[in-house]
């Protein structure tokens, strides 16, 4: 975690409160950020948007610039077109000169990621606009494929570019990398150690952009910051925990990733199971980055490894067939454009996980995402216990329905927790009522993108966010041999139509528990 000067905050701002100073962004220094793939899909979508409301928002110095870095060939000028278009700024407003401002500080070069002269390249620039623009911090980001990762940190080592012993820690090159990192154990194992070789692991940023979502963040803050919930926060009242990550969309552009890749690989590996640990895992004795993070890959060691002789009793994987998507007609996966026609990948996957660990012993844990659904909804649900008499059955109330907490993620960004309560009428008139709390209606302001928080992050040094290496190899430990069990399965996913909730498997898997999946959206 970087340091925070509240003495300092307070100087500047003298009458502000102490939560108040804590709510005060630490102002990145002056920074330099490398992104190779900065023509692709991300850049546009996410990194360009991101970094300038950051800009705007002058948590990052006037000082900053970027280097963009590609193979298609653009010069300056063209990347700054590139750059407005992306930020959708009118003419003629003060945002819009905020983004020329912007784009002012973005520089472009071409060339070939093997090709060692594009790093020597990089480097003259870096030493050219580090003294013009008084810099003396980089942010390397890998905006590539996956395939790329370890031979572009292996060049920037080359050249020279992955630091020093000379510079202290909180001035040494940074590293930043997408998921997925790896594609499966053995995959992960090879890239972290090319990596490790020209990057200690306090310089690598692994991005998931699940935990920069404030609603992720509040997991912590809602868990460890009130005694209401704690006491009951285990298996002696929690029944079960359905985590929930619902798509509408199909493939889109990204059909030759996905069909490699699936829904286990693309959303389980990474963001359910990090959600799943900040809801289960223990208090961690200060809020330190591997403070945190320890305490994740604790919680994500003691989930029990899937049995593969009964592995459909645990998890289930669908892909998704023709249907209807908000009354509209669309194809079925193997439909979609540059998919295999007799592709085995799956769009779908529900699973049962238990945590053998004191606190949760015994409780399953639903997990679900998939495309194609009826709604687009993250949610994590808490549904606690039956209380253990009715004092109502002897007016025929025997099944009081239980409580539920619900941290909702996206989109409808808040929590509600159903309770029974009297209503107006007879001396039994009982209903389940809900307590709700919405960010949009509190605040009155729109959520960041995610993208904001982990780039402020990765250019201050906070590590909280990003995911080490122990969390990931982990995580793959526990998927490899069911990806693997897959492979060697000559069965087909089990089909459900577009706009469903998903495969009547995947009912199955909760109802032979006497539980049910909460609707989607």
């Amino acid at each position: 975690m970087c340091s925070f000067s509240v003495a300092k905050v307070r100087e500047i701002k003298p009458t502000l409160t102490r939560q108040d100073i804590l709510c005060v962004e630490t102002v990145a220094d002056a920074t330099a950020l490398v992104v190779f793939g900065a023509s692709g899909d991300l850049t546009r979508r996410k990194l360009l948007g991101s970094l300038f409301e950051l800009y705007r928002r002058d948590l990052i110095t006037e000082r900053f610039y970027l280097i963009g870095c590609g193979r298609k060939e653009f010069t300056d000028q063209q990347f700054h077109r590139i750059a407005l278009e992306s930020l959708g700024q009118g003419s003629g407003t003060a945002a819009a000169e905020k983004a020329e401002s912007f784009t002012e500080k973005l520089y472009y070069i071409s060339g070939d990621y093997a090709d060692e002269t594009l790093y020597d390249n990089i480097k003259a620039k870096l030493v050219e606009l580090d003294g013009r623009h008084e810099v003396d911090g980089h942010v390397f980001y890998l905006a590539v494929p996956p395939v790329l990762y370890g031979a572009i940190a292996e060049k920037l080592c080359a050249a020279g570019l992955s630091g020093d012993s000379e510079r202290d820690s909180q001035h040494q090159p940074r590293l930043v990398v997408e998921k997925p990192f790896g594609h499966d154990s053995q995959s992960a194992a090879e890239l972290n150690d090319t990596i490790r070789r020209c990057f200690h692991e306090s310089q690598i940023y692994r991005i998931d952009h699940y935990l920069g979502k404030e609603t992720v963040q509040n997991i912590l803050m809602f868990r460890f910051a009130n005694t209401i919930f704690e006491p009951v926060w285990n298996r002696n009242y929690i029944d079960s925990v359905q985590i929930t990550i619902a798509e509408t969309v199909g493939v889109e552009h990204r059909a030759g990733y996905y069909d490699k890749s699936g829904a286990l690989r693309d959303m389980f590996q990474n963001h359910m199971l990090q959600m799943l640990a900040l809801v289960a895992m223990e208090p961690p004795v200060s809020f330190e980055a591997d403070r945190l993070r320890d305490e994740k890959v604790k919680l994500l060691r003691s989930i029990r490894p899937f049995n593969l002789a009964d592995l459909d009793k645990l998890i289930i994987r669908g892909q998704y067939g023709p249907g209807a998507i908000d009354a509209r007609q669309v194809p079925g996966y193997r439909e979609e454009p540059d998919i295999d026609p007799k592709s085995k990948t799956e769009t779908f996957v529900a699973a049962k996980l238990f945590v053998d660990n004191w606190r949760w012993k015994g409780v399953p844990f639903y997990l679900r995402t998939g495309k194609r659904l009826p709604g687009k909804d993250t949610e994590i649900a808490v549904v606690f216990k039956n209380v253990p008499h009715s004092m109502f059955m002897s007016v025929g109330l025997e099944d009081v329905p239980a409580n539920v907490l619900v941290l909702q993620i996206q989109p409808k960004e808040g929590i509600s927790l159903s309770f029974q309560a009297k209503r107006p009428g007879s001396k039994i008139c009982m209903d389940t009522l809900n307590m709700s709390f919405n960010y949009q209606d509190i605040f009155g302001v729109s959520l960041p993108e995610a993208y904001e928080r982990l780039l402020l992050d990765c250019m201050v040094g906070d590590q909280a966010l990003f995911t080490r290496y122990d969390s990931v190899e982990v995580a793959w430990q526990l998927l490899t041999p069911v990806l693997q069990a897959w492979e060697n399965d000559a069965c087909e996913p089990h089909e459900y139509p577009a706009g469903s909730a998903g495969c009547a498997e995947a009912e199955r898997l909760i109802e032979i528990d006497g539980r049910k999946w909460r609707p989607i959206g």
